[in-house]
C-alpha cells in the first residue's frame, strides 16, 4: 500500500493574517483568493493527463482547526485509500483522529505525530 504520495496543502498561522497574505501577493506573486489561500495546479509527471492541485494557506493565530496540536503549522498530504492508510497508523500505534470529513474535493482524516504536530491525510477527489 502506497502511503503518502505528494503534498496537498501547506497551512500556517499568522498574528497578522490579512497583512501576510498581502505581504506574500506583493513580494512573492502568490495570487491569495478570498478565503485566504491559493491553489498551485500542477500534472503527475507519470500521467500527464493526470491534474492535481496543492493549496497553500494562512488561518488566523486564533484558529482552531489545528487543535489538538499547539503547533502553528500544519501539513496536509495527499494519500490514495484514506481509510486503509488510517487502519494501518491505528495498528501502529499512531494517534488516529476517529472524525473523518468527506467534502466535494476530497476525503480528510487526521494524525499526530510524535512532537505534537497535527497532519492532515487527504484522499483527493478526482481532478484535485
Amino acid at each position: 500500500m502506497k502511503r503518502v504520495i505528494g503534498i496537498g496543502g501547506i497551512f500556517f498561522k499568522a498574528e497578522d493574517a490579512t497583512a501576510l497574505r498581502a505581504w506574500y501577493q506583493k513580494h512573492l506573486g502568490i495570487q491569495v483568493e478570498d478565503y485566504g489561500g491559493a491553489v498551485f495546479k500542477w500534472r503527475n509527471e507519470e500521467n500527464p493527463e493526470q491534474r492535481g492541485s496543492t493549496v497553500w494557506s494562512i488561518f488566523p493565530a486564533s484558529s482552531t482547526y489545528f487543535t489538538p496540536s499547539n503547533k502553528p503549522m500544519m501539513i496536509n498530504y495527499r494519500v490514495e485509500n484514506l481509510t486503509a492508510l488510517l487502519e494501518q497508523l491505528k495498528k501502529e500505534g499512531v494517534t488516529v483522529d476517529e472524525h473523518t470529513e468527506e467534502l466535494e474535493y476530497g476525503r480528510f482524516g487526521w494524525v499526530m505525530d510524535p512532537e505534537g504536530n497535527r497532519i492532515e491525510l487527504w484522499e483527493p477527489a478526482e481532478g484535485f
